[in-house]
């Protein structure tokens, strides 16, 4: 048996590649849209990509599912789902007719070459979701050697119940989903201690609230050393309490979560191949249309000392995807500045939260050129920063709004009197809440994020200003605090 983890950094989300060595035939289970990185894996390895799976409806990355039946290969697609979470698009495929797949439910077992793989219904993150055994049978063996959990078992989490309430918008299913989440568990408990627990995403997701950096881990040990396991299974452990254990803390859910599940419910679009946009001369981009946003991907530093008015400030970190979808519309055509040997990376990270009209992209050193050519679309603007004493006397004088755009829980930790809190993620939608009457000071923890932030307030018509160093410069300062 073949088993490769790909691991992807800006989503924190593993898919697995698994392979029977004999038949030469493979399964992804998780895959994400830009699907040419697993099948390179799989020829490299003599092997062809004959399946896919996935856990459940997921709610921070588009899958790849669609993307791989429309190659032919056969999908198999949880139908434990209530009416409200079954997928819609098997029968649609491009052209007519329907997809070459298989709704499974629990219990049910299928065969990739000589490897089995045993459907498990694990709901609480989703009604729908599902983990699947995996045994080698080619190898001589009657027992499964691991599991994919998807989001049910992290390592040192569980995968949050919470995410149909708080990012898909229906109310009143956090609280019902974290009782079936706990029955769930109970269940876990189970299952035999060997059992290698492959899960869906490592440290930095936000689909639960503390996964571990660790990739893999066994049933026995998250037994033992998982609190959320342990806070609905072990010897004083409740229901109740586990429910309020799981709710509690929970970060906010990024802004384009409600829209990977309505479009990976519904269908993502076809994209057959990643995008390849194309370069842009300094005149083309100074004369492109109105409507689209500019992707800026340069440091802050140059940032902050000039840009395209309206940019918004990016780089193509391990936040790129997220921040991405969280301050970008969905439809919004997209014009990158940015090097050249992070064009595919950049694409890549948009597209998998489904930003696809990626247009055209600049070379960081042509800017200069577009501020000469003239005209709207070459219009440059800076952004403010100052540091703690400054910001003191900004706020002393009553004249700004101080806009904290860290998570609830950072905010409740400690704050900085008279700070309202919105999560960068979540500003979008959130806009309105903002005055614009007065100037904005922005800040988050090491005025990381409300760089981002203040991009997306400056590109909405706000004035604002960043608080280098954020609440951590704050504190080390020795300013005062609410905690």
């Amino acid at each position: 048996m073949f088993l490769r983890m790909v691991y992807e950094d800006k989503l924190a989300e593993a898919a697995y590649l698994i392979g029977c060595q004999k038949t030469g035939e493979a399964i992804i289970i998780d895959p994400q849209r830009d699907v040419d990185r697993y099948e390179a894996i799989a020829a490299a390895n003599k092997l062809r990509i004959v399946a896919a799976a996935e856990t459940h409806i997921h709610a921070d990355f588009l899958s790849g599912l669609r993307e791989l039946a429309e190659k032919g290969v056969k999908v198999y697609l949880s139908d434990e789902g209530d009416a409200d979470w079954k997928y819609g698009w098997a029968e649609k495929k491009t052209g007519g007719g329907a997809y070459d797949y298989q709704l499974v439910r629990d219990g049910d077992v299928f065969r990739v070459g000589n490897i089995e793989f045993k459907v498990v219904h694990t709901p609480g993150h989703t009604p729908e979701h599902i983990c699947f055994m995996v045994t080698d049978r080619g190898g001589g063996a009657d027992k499964p050697i691991g599991v994919a959990t998807g989001d049910f078992v992290f390592v040192g989490d569980l995968g949050r119940p919470d995410l149909l309430e708080t990012a898909a918008g229906v109310v009143g299913k956090a609280d019902a989903s974290a009782h079936r989440l706990y029955g769930t568990v109970r269940k876990f408990m189970e299952w035999p201690d060997y059992l290698q627990v492959w899960p869906g995403h490592g440290a930095g997701s936000a689909c639960g609230k503390a996964l571990g950096a660790v990739p893999q881990s066994t049933v026995g040990y998250e037994k033992m050393f998982n609190p959320s396991i342990r806070a609905a299974a072990g010897a004083a452990a409740t229901e109740a309490g586990f429910v309020s254990y799981i709710l509690d803390g929970q970060p906010e859910p990024p802004l384009y979560f409600a829209r990977m599940k309505r479009q990976n419910k519904t269908g993502p679009a076809v994209l057959g191949g990643v995008p390849v946009p194309r370069k842009m001369t300094a005149a083309e981009f100074a004369a492109r249309p109105s409507g689209g946003v500019v992707v800026d991907t340069r440091p802050w530093a140059a940032f902050k000392a000039g840009h395209v008015a309206g940019a918004l400030h990016l780089p193509v970190n391990t936040t790129f995807s997220t921040d991405g979808g969280s301050l970008i519309g969905e439809d919004e055509a997209m014009y990158l500045v940015v090097e050249a040997g992070q064009v595919d990376e950049a694409v890549r990270g948009l597209i998998r939260v489904g930003l696809d009209k990626v247009v055209g992209w600049l070379d960081p050193a042509d800017l200069s050129a577009v501020a000469a050519v003239g005209g709207d679309g070459a219009r440059m603007e800076t952004t403010a920063e100052v540091d703690v004493a400054q910001a003191q006397r900004m706020l002393a004088g009553g004249t700004h709004y101080l806009l904290d755009v860290r998570r609830g829980a950072e905010f409740a930790a400690g704050r900085i009197a008279g700070a309202a809190n919105i999560a960068h993620t979540r500003l979008l939608a959130r806009l309105a809440e903002v005055p614009k009457d007065r100037p904005i000071l922005v800040q988050c923890q090491g005025g990381v994020r409300s760089a981002r932030a203040c991009s997306l307030l400056a590109r909405n018509g706000y004035a604002v200003t960043n608080l280098a160093g954020g609440y951590g410069a704050w504190e080390k300062a020795g300013a005062a605090t609410v905690k």
